[in-house]
């Protein structure tokens, strides 16, 4: 049975506490669904390499009329919109992976890609990322484009006056637990005064736990953000931020980037994609960085999806593109275009990601990314992780910058946490 539209509102609103929705962008103005020729795909700049687009619509341009629409503004807020209005919905839809467990109660809006044939294909894609597209009752609607395994990025030059390992091979084995990593960042603040090893402590506690297969909410709609695995991230960025390891700056902010630049901040658990803000954002450090692994094992942040929605006349032809556009070679060309780390396996050999990294100091970072993408646990995604973690990472961050008490944050946190799972249905 199809969600009325404002079951589907509230459904795909339940990832968080509250979101505004957002009017319509006036490109989004288009025909709704396949008429023979015609056929659209909504996605946010960045969300597909333009040369793949562009290769795409001439591929199919005998049979169809690719549209590809970039659609600005709050993404995810005007394609929920625009499903519950059921006018003017696009084909082919392109979901954020941050977003996508709050699609998947919604999975009849979206043809069940298996039944157009796309378990033939997942052999050749990530095993953890092809079934953060799955529904719980099994259809699948998300189609995978790339991901973002975590790594240890840091300045080779710094660390090395520091008396640390600085070659990539050497910090990866000599910084592999977070107590190796914290003593790290200790001798680091010993020997270059004022520097930091991370911006701030969040960094540590969303990468521990997203370590791990389990975040907030489990497949049975129970709170578990008051179990061991969030307790321990919970320690570790405690820890972090009592050791001093962590600035009282704020990411992206001129003063943070500007400690980067001189090497207070040379260090950061950063996703592949994390690779391209640190060339715009710090473009004067090129060649003084290096990739190792990030401590006891890799994590993800990112990551998006292909759909098909139920609006599509021609489901078939829109598999037929997503999956020719989302191939290993066209992956890899995403990577060059976009900073798309590929989440086919193939692609890591190909040669575009066999390029050395001038900004890395010619270091092929593939090395890095490719086999920590391999290697990343499978965690089911609740639709209300969002609205429940929320809460915690908040608090860790008043810990961090205001240097509140972990108790009283924490106690607060688990308050704040009990009320909105009360509120979501979710059994605390």
């Amino acid at each position: 049975m199809r969600l009325s539209r404002r079951g589907l509102l509230r459904a795909g609103l339940a990832g968080t506490a509250a979101t505004a929705l957002g009017g319509l962008a006036s490109g989004c103005a288009v025909p709704t669904g396949s008429t023979g020729r015609n056929m659209v795909l909504w996605y946010w700049d960045g969300g597909l390499g333009d040369t793949v687009v562009k290769r795409a619509k001439a591929r199919y341009g005998n049979t169809v009329d690719l549209q590809a629409i970039k659609i600005g503004g709050y993404y995810r807020s005007k394609l929920i919109t625009t499903m519950a209005g059921r006018a003017h919905v696009p084909d082919i839809a392109g979901l954020k992976g941050e977003d996508m467990a709050s699609y998947l109660p919604n999975a009849d809006q979206f043809v069940d890609l298996r039944t157009l044939g796309a378990d033939k294909y997942k052999s050749q894609y990530l095993p953890w990322k092809w079934e953060q597209g799955i529904a719980d009752d099994g259809s699948m609607i998300g189609f995978p484009i790339d991901c973002g395994p975590v790594a240890h990025l840091y300045q080779y030059e710094v660390f090395r006056k520091a008396g640390l390992p600085y070659e990539p091979a050497d910090v990866s084995k000599e910084l592999d637990t977070w107590e190796k990593f914290f003593a790290a960042g200790e001798r680091l603040r010993k020997h270059i005064p004022g520097a930091s090893l991370l911006t701030d402590v969040n960094s540590v506690f969303d990468n521990a736990v997203n370590q791990g297969s389990k975040r907030y909410v489990d497949k049975d709609r129970h709170f578990i953000g008051d179990q061991e695995h969030v307790r321990h991230a919970w320690a570790l960025a405690v820890e972090a931020k009592r050791r001093g390891l962590v600035s009282n700056l704020v990411t992206g902010t001129p003063d943070q980037l500007s400690a980067v630049e001189d090497g207070k901040l040379p260090s950061q658990l950063g996703a592949s994609w994390a690779t391209y803000d640190l060339k715009n954002g710090v473009p004067k450090t090129k060649g003084k960085w290096r990739v190792a692994d990030m401590p006891v094992r890799p994590a993800n942040n990112g990551g998006s999806f292909l759909s098909i929605t139920k609006a599509c006349r021609e489901p078939e032809r829109a598999f037929e593109i997503i999956a020719w556009t989302l191939d290993a070679a066209n992956q890899a060309q995403g990577y060059v275009d976009a900073g798309l780390f590929p989440s086919t396996p193939a692609s890591y050999g190909l040669k575009q990601l066999r390029e050395p990294d001038p900004f890395f100091g010619g270091q092929i970072t593939t090395d890095v990314f490719g086999p920590a993408a391999q290697k990343i646990a499978i965690a089911y995604n609740s639709p209300y992780d969002i609205a429940l973690g929320q809460p915690i990472k908040d608090e860790i961050k008043n810990v961090g910058v205001l240097g509140k008490d972990p108790q009283k944050a924490w106690k607060d946190a688990m308050s704040k946490c009990r009320r909105i799972a009360q509120h979501l249905g979710v059994s605390y």
